[in-house]
């Protein structure tokens, strides 16, 4: 669904595009574990990214995998990853494509955000959505000169492509994939304490973390 200026924009929000919480990983640097439910002034990482994406479109879906029941609380339908062996972002992707194929099919896109970057903009979907010149391009978010694959907006008709790709066990690098296709890229400022992308890995960062939480806006 295209918005005046290309991308799929509604009106409070963006229409044709379902969430999708990545949060499949293994969480190594943080010792195992979820480290998406860890706390961070006084609610889960999970929370803070959940309110987040749900301002700015639904619906929403968790990737993850393990027991689905310890993220009951939350609201969400949890999706595992469609690949075994923790391949990566690039499996969550597939998740949310597949899972939007099938409760949310009107929708043409998915919208992917890391469980464990709780800054993120708020006007990250629907400047990804601006940014898309038609339905096969992939659009990817950026800062500070780096790009942050996992903030993506991601056409569902590559389902099949991405499935087939993940089929040979060293495609799990996710801008080789990219580079495959049409892609573009959309710059984000800094405009507070930290990069706007700045995700939790270690217990160090979530220090830093409750810091920038506790800074004047």
């Amino acid at each position: 669904m295209s918005g005046p200026s290309g991308g799929v924009t509604g009106v409070t929000g963006v229409t044709g595009v379902t969430g999708v919480l990545l949060a499949g990983g293994q969480s190594r640097r943080m010792g195992g574990g979820d480290k998406s439910l860890l706390e961070l002034g006084g609610q889960s990482l999970l929370a803070h990214v959940r309110d987040r994406l749900a301002s700015q479109l639904s619906p929403l879906v968790l990737n993850a995998n393990g027991p689905a029941e310890r993220f009951a609380g939350f609201g969400l339908p949890v999706v595992p990853d469609p690949v075994g062996g923790f391949v990566g972002p690039l499996a969550g992707v597939l998740a949310g494509c597949r899972w939007s194929q099938a409760n949310a099919p009107a929708n043409s896109h998915i919208a992917t955000a890391a469980a464990d970057t709780p800054f993120f903009p708020l006007d990250l979907v629907a400047r990804l959505s601006a940014a898309a010149p038609d339905g096969d391009t992939i659009v990817l978010a950026a800062s500070g000169g780096r790009v942050h694959p996992v903030f993506g907006l991601w056409p569902v008709a590559l389902a099949d492509g991405l499935e087939r790709w993940l089929e040979t066990p060293s495609n799990r690098k996710i801008l080789a994939w990219v580079d495959r296709h049409p892609n573009r890229q959309v710059a984000f400022d800094q405009t507070g304490p930290a990069d706007p992308f700045f995700n939790i890995n270690t217990p160090d960062d979530l220090a830093r973390a409750e810091t920038v939480l506790a800074a004047p806006c």
